[in-house]
């Protein structure tokens, strides 16, 4: 059961004045003080990365920090059903505590609504917990789908999701709203109080992490995501089953809401309000658990990819196993999601990593030739041969050779080389597709013996002959061709064409081109 501040206080009173002590009953009991924290890490010299392990093994212990209130002794009057209030409001509730003393709010609901049985009692506290009309939109939740109906929640997990409304408004709750709320006539804990304690938490336990914070640069974006993930606390196997049980409800919901236009209003804003907590329940479940994608992706680092692009492939791969999750198997989610995150990042890094992509199958099989390589290099101390690789992995000498090839990373012909840097590549690579500069000189001077031989044609002889034989544009033209560029018939180009040829063939035309003939 959640303590108030006030009940951290009366604790201690009586408390131990070692930091092993504290820890101790503070493991004990599920609660300490935040102050009393700060003492015992100054009177024991903790340094803040020692400050920060603790803290982390605390959140992980499950033990809650809150903060002591300045004026006990002045406490709101003792709070019945008929007097509940709601302050849902953060800023208020942080900078009036008094006031916060004597409020509660549709948290209290839902945490007494989820221990009483059930969500459909929850979505009627966490939506109308002010209104009379709360019992019956409960009852009618309930009534859409018992089967569906997400299964009795964990207090704090709850808690922490109704909290992502960005304001509520302060409504007065009458007593039937709020009778599982009341024990023995009093209310069992102030949401309010609750409030200024979870955000104090979160507060100082940052302040703890980040003792150095003031005089260090967070510019490092890996950094800055590692510190901002490692700060959600991990999720128990009670907190994971109730999560896929809401997520489970929210898209039978949201199922229902796409394939029956006949339902009523107040049933579809039901089923809406059980989406909309399936969508928080996915959130909180894919945030609690992004430390273990870190966790598989450092293992990938040095395939190409950056760190944070692993991560964010493996981030895909989270999202569908949460989406896929069955906690009726009794697994625990992190055994089933680990599988969908390796799955997700060796995808992306058949998709992204190589500038030329390869097959799945064919990353599997170099992937799985890389073992063998490197095992019997071990073994054998020397590198193995292909032939002595093909009958390992039951391939031939030229499969394995061929994947060998194709392991091969291209490298940008820009790439510089050298001490000095300024040589590239591409420069020292010849280009088998560029002629020689013996042949460039060739063509040059046959060019020039032609043009000398047809300055001894008429200008139309010599363009005639050029275009026959493609000497302009390196394209033989027809008869037709010529004859209507010319304006000529095809049988007067033939005459002249035959005539040019005539006047060639004379020896002292001839002569400067029997070189080129040899």
């Amino acid at each position: 059961m959640p303590r108030s501040a006030a009940a951290t206080s009366t604790g201690r009173a009586t408390g131990p004045t070692t930091l092993g002590e504290l820890l101790d009953r503070g493991r004990a009991q599920g609660h300490l003080s935040l102050s009393e924290l700060r003492d015992a890490f100054t009177r024991s010299g903790i340094d803040s990365a020692q400050a920060r392990s603790i803290l982390r093994e605390l959140a992980e212990a499950g033990v809650r920090l809150a903060t002591e209130t300045e004026n006990t002794g002045a406490e709101a009057p003792e709070m019945t059903a008929n007097t509940t209030t709601t302050s849902r409001t953060r800023t208020t509730a942080r900078r009036t505590k008094g006031a916060a003393k004597s409020a509660t709010t549709t948290r209290t609901g839902a945490k007494s609504a989820a221990s009483a049985g059930g969500a459909a009692v929850l979505a009627g506290h966490a939506k109308a917990a002010g209104g009379g009309r709360g019992r019956a939109r409960a009852e009618r939740v309930a009534a859409v789908d018992e089967r569906w109906a997400p299964g009795e929640a964990e207090l704090d997990v709850l808690a922490d999701d109704l909290e992502a409304a960005d304001e509520v408004t302060a409504v007065d709750a009458p007593a039937g709203a709020v009778d599982g709320a009341v024990t023995d006539g009093t209310v069992t804990d102030a949401v309010a109080e609750d409030d200024v304690v979870a955000e104090d938490v979160a507060d100082d336990a940052g302040d703890a992490e980040d003792l150095d914070d003031d005089t260090s640069v967070m510019g490092d974006s890996v950094h800055t995501y590692l510190k901002s993930i490692g700060r959600r606390t991990l999720l128990t196997a009670e907190q994971e089953v109730d999560l896929a049980k809401r997520i489970e409800a929210g898209l039978y919901a949201e199922y229902k809401l796409e394939n029956e236009p006949g339902l009523s209003e107040e049933d579809r804003a039901d089923l809406e309000w059980i989406a909309e907590d399936g969508r928080r329940a996915k959130d909180h479940m894919l945030e609690a658990n992004l430390r273990l994608v870190v966790s598989v992706a450092k293992k990938y680092t040095d395939r190409g990819m950056s760190l944070l692009d692993v991560v964010q492939e493996g981030n895909l791969g989270l999202i569908r196993a949460v989406e896929k999750f069955d906690y009726t198997k009794g697994y625990k989610f992190s055994t089933y999601a680990m599988w969908w995150i390796r799955q997700a990042i060796q995808r992306g890094f058949a998709d992204s990593a190589r500038t030329i992509r390869l097959p799945v199958h064919v990353l599997e099989m170099l992937s799985k030739l890389s073992r063998v390589e490197r095992d019997m290099h071990q073994q054998l101390g020397r590198e193995p041969t292909p032939e002595e690789l093909a009958a390992v992995l039951d391939k031939t000498p030229d499969q394995i050779e061929e994947l060998l090839r194709t392991s091969r990373q291209p490298i940008s012909l820009d790439s510089t080389i050298g001490e000095d840097g300024e040589t590239r590549i591409g420069d020292l690579i010849e280009d088998v597709d560029s002629p020689e500069a013996s042949e460039v000189v060739d063509r040059q001077l046959l060019a020039a013996q032609l043009r000398e031989v047809l300055d001894n044609l008429s200008p139309r002889e010599a363009k005639i002959m050029s275009l026959r034989f493609g000497l302009l544009d390196g394209k033989p033209h027809t008869l037709d061709e010529i004859g209507k560029r010319l304006g000529l018939t095809r049988e007067r180009i033939r005459q002249l064409e035959k005539e040019s040829l005539s006047k060639l063939r004379h020896p002292s035309n001839t002569r400067p081109l029997l070189d080129w003939a040899s």
